[in-house]
């Protein structure tokens, strides 16, 4: 067997059928346009530990642009999703951006927290060179310790399910698919600007959700916030590493897992706003809490999180969609309901880190 395992066998047939007035319906093969980009999980694949490195977000060099939106200019439709969080856009192509064009995209993406591009197929297409290309000029391109990934493209993250197969979803002991998260927050410098796209996805079903964590900490109480800022807590991607050794998500761990402790609320770079920065999935503990304290906080807030719907957009895709979104000022969770119809969904993120996360509040020591 080889060393690396690939999905496609596991793939449902995609058939034509050519029917004449006396003749049986036969059936054509044809074959996935993005089988070139299906997940495989190379055993003998193993990474060092990620090390520091300094990081300049984009966007702050279009904070002295004469127009900062001007990559907007010749847009179609511009709608804001909510009034707090993510924006459509159709009527640019983000392969044909220049620098500039990147500059200010990247300070939109901080200010709205979440950027919807339409009719991408263009950028889509462009190939594997072209998203570590795209990534870089963002930040240092993270590669996933235990995730799926085109064959020799560790950089490109990979979500995949199929009627056969799944490699990201896994349900049987829960009640609800919605688990709210920032991606490998358990990182010493976590992913800032995302950009994620479905080369599959079932008709009807399998949206995103995300969350503006500006937001949610805006709706709590002045004293509470004091309180949050003086907190730090620690994410843990030790078991999302367990999980995968399991035997489950493909069975590899590519990087030995680590943990590392972030504010509770942090500043972004570039904007200056103040995010709550826990998620359910990898924040574990608030530093010098007792465990009950600590419990009741993360609860609290996790509840906050999940309830607060007047704070949250939900992305519907559709073909040749691109999302962007900013990592230290949201949370997002799949939504798994197409379990049920056999339906692909397969799709890319590519997922440069920024800087380690900077308390909100000044001189707070991690």
């Amino acid at each position: 067997m080889s060393t690396v395992e690939t999905i496609t066998q596991s793939l449902p047939s995609l058939t034509l059928q050519n029917k004449s007035d006396n003749s049986e319906a036969t059936k054509q093969e044809e074959p996935y346009k993005y089988a070139h980009l299906l997940p495989v999980f190379p055993k003998d694949e193993h990474y060092p530990p990620l090390t520091p490195f300094e990081h300049t977000d984009p966007g702050l060099r279009a904070l002295s642009h004469p127009n900062p939106r001007a990559f907007l200019d010749n847009a179609t439709s511009v709608i804001d999703l909510t009034p707090r969080l993510g924006s459509e856009i159709r009527g640019v192509n983000l392969a044909e951006l220049d620098n500039t064009g990147r500059d200010q995209l990247a300070l939109e993406v901080a200010r709205r927290g979440l950027l919807v591009f339409r009719d991408q197929q263009d950028f889509i297409d462009r190939g594997i060179d072209f998203y570590r290309e795209w990534g870089s000029y963002f930040g240092r391109l993270h590669i996933h310790p235990t995730s799926g990934h085109p064959e020799g493209a560790p950089e490109i993250h990979l979500v995949y399910r199929d009627a056969n197969t799944t490699y990201n979803f896994e349900l049987e002991d829960r009640i609800r698919s919605t688990v709210w998260h920032s991606d490998v927050s358990y990182e010493l410098q976590p992913p800032g600007l995302t950009t994620f796209f479905l080369l599959s996805q079932p008709k009807s079903g399998g949206d995103t959700l995300f969350t503006s964590q500006v937001s949610t900490l805006s709706r709590l109480s002045p004293q509470f916030v004091a309180f949050l800022k003086t907190l730090k807590a620690v994410h843990s991607g030790f078991e999302q590493a367990e999980f995968s050794r399991s035997g489950r998500r493909g069975g590899v761990v590519r990087r030995e897992p680590v943990q590392n402790v972030h504010p509770v609320v942090r500043k972004h770079p570039v904007t200056g706003e103040e995010a709550l920065y826990v998620n359910r999935q990898f924040t574990r503990r608030i530093v010098g809490l007792k465990l009950e304290e600590s419990d009741a906080i993360l609860n609290f807030l996790y509840d906050h999180i999940d309830k607060s719907a007047d704070n949250q957009a939900r992305v519907k895709w559709e073909p040749n969609t691109v999302v962007l979104w900013d990592n230290r000022v949201t949370a997002h969770s799949a939504i798994l309901d197409f379990e049920k119809i056999g339906a692909r969904r397969h799709g890319a993120r590519i997922t440069p880190q920024a800087e380690r996360p900077i308390p909100a509040l000044d001189g707070l020591e991690l």
